[in-house]
């Protein structure tokens, strides 16, 4: 065992600066180490984790690989910065008996506030009418707007995120549908169906499922086949989930009314063809961020690395192993 203080290495971040991190974890007496902010590939990592030797890893976007696991013999918890565990190799960690956590709970208001606002900007045509009436057009008799409450939504994924989206769905009336391996038990504003049922009987369709190897790709051309003519698909959870080809195809043809997407399968590229279709809406992966969402991140993640360090238990693992105190 080292006689000096554990190290805590900071891969990476998805804003300006490492000070909330930084005042946790040396305030607790260990060395904290800061990576490059933008994330970098899982070589320059599996590097980093060589020569710093950390005991905890916190991390945002950037692989945290089988390698990268195995280069510190003494690491103890590896901690997203978020929600989603892509990033990660889970299995090698858990292999190792490292552990693996997240902040499942921090941007739950924000996520659902951004798919519920991409819903009322395509049924009030609010990013149509404002680009017609910055090019010249006021042509308000032209107007093909809905009625949110008059729709039928099916959310994809009814963990805490897809549940508050339901609830806020909901107060406008609309109708909600919702798929999930684990449904509620408890009574629930939203009516259970298989994923293709939901497809077939949605106006919209929201996607709010994790990216597992089971579900990449969950969203393709056959299921975007299914949705009903006009619909709008809205995916604020990874890219990784949705086809964007099929996507740009479906807006191609007229048979998706509009794809709002926070997320993308090549971003941070976007295809010149999805910009190209009227009917796309793109934020670059914003979903999940506000001035409070990003604090609580922050000091959720660093203070998970503290408790485990000081053999308190986790309050969100992903994994089970041996943690020693």
């Amino acid at each position: 065992m080292s006689i000096f203080p554990p190290v805590v290495l900071l891969t990476d971040r998805a804003w300006p600066d490492d000070l909330v991190e930084r005042e946790i974890i040396e305030g607790a007496g260990f060395t904290f180490v800061s990576g490059p902010a933008d994330p970098a590939p899982a070589a320059v990592i599996e590097k980093l984790v060589r020569e710093h030797q950390p005991t905890a890893i916190l991390t945002c976007w950037a692989p945290v690989s089988a390698t990268a696991i195995g280069a510190a013999p003494e690491l103890r918890v590896v901690a997203r910065m978020g929600v989603g565990l892509d990033n990660i190799d889970v299995t090698a960690a858990t292999d190792r008996g490292v552990l693996v956590t997240n902040v499942p709970d921090f941007c739950v208001a924000e996520v659902s506030d951004h798919a519920v606002g991409m819903i009322l900007a395509w049924t009030r045509g609010l990013v149509t009418a404002n680009s017609a009436v910055r090019a010249g057009r006021w042509q308000p008799a032209g107007a093909r707007l809905r009625r949110i409450g008059a729709l039928t939504c099916g959310i994809v994924g009814y963990g805490r995120i897809g549940r508050e989206t339901a609830r806020k769905l909901a107060a406008f009336g609309t109708r909600i549908l919702a798929t999930d391996p684990h449904p509620p038990a408890a009574p629930d504003p939203a009516e259970f169906v298989d994923l293709d049922s939901l497809l077939a009987s949605s106006d919209v369709v929201v996607v709010h499922a994790p990216l597992t190897p089971e579900t990449r790709g969950l969203i393709g051309a056959p299921q975007l086949a299914r949705m009903r003519p006009g619909g709008l698909l809205v995916n604020v959870s990874r890219g990784g989930l949705v086809d964007t080809t099929a996507v740009i195809d479906a807006l191609a043809t007229g048979h998706l009314g509009g794809a709002a997407l926070d997320v993308l399968d090549t971003e941070p590229d976007v295809p010149a063809d999805l910009l190209a279709q009227e009917g796309a809406l793109i934020t670059p992966h914003v979903a999940f961020t506000s001035e409070l969402a990003l604090l609580d991140l922050r000091r959720g993640a660093a203070e998970e690395v503290v408790r485990v360090l000081t053999g308190q238990p986790a309050r969100h693992p992903r994994n089970t192993v041996s943690v020693a105190g």
